[in-house]
């Protein structure tokens, strides 16, 4: 086979398990990173509440993170392109400390 050939396209199938698929709401990402991971805290922080739980952590490679990172800015711009720009809202500034490096979210 030459190496002009074209490969066959591979499929992968992803299952998503029902508990899954009702997914889980954060208003909150906390981002770390070391020189192997970076590491992507969500969190649901509730108005008047001094604590708040992860409610899903993901740990992924630097090039995974920065693939993560374009894909969002692809479907940012989709997506205002579709229905207008996002606001921003003013910065929140959180009234405890999470004991790690700060984050942006």
């Amino acid at each position: 086979m030459s190496d002009n050939q074209p490969q066959p396209e591979q499929q992968l199938n992803i299952e998503l398990t029902e508990d899954m698929a009702d997914g889980k709401y954060a208003n909150l990402a906390i981002i770390t990173h070391s020189f192997a991971e970076f590491v992507i805290d969500f969190v649901n922080v509730m108005p008047n509440v001094p604590k708040a739980k992860v409610k899903s952590r993901i740990v992924m490679t630097p090039q995974h993170a920065k693939r993560l990172m374009r894909a969002m800015v692809d479907n940012v711009k989709r997506f205002e392109a579709q229905y207008g720009a996002i606001k921003e809202q003013e910065t929140v500034t959180l009234p405890f400390n999470f004991g790690g490096p700060i984050a942006q979210a």
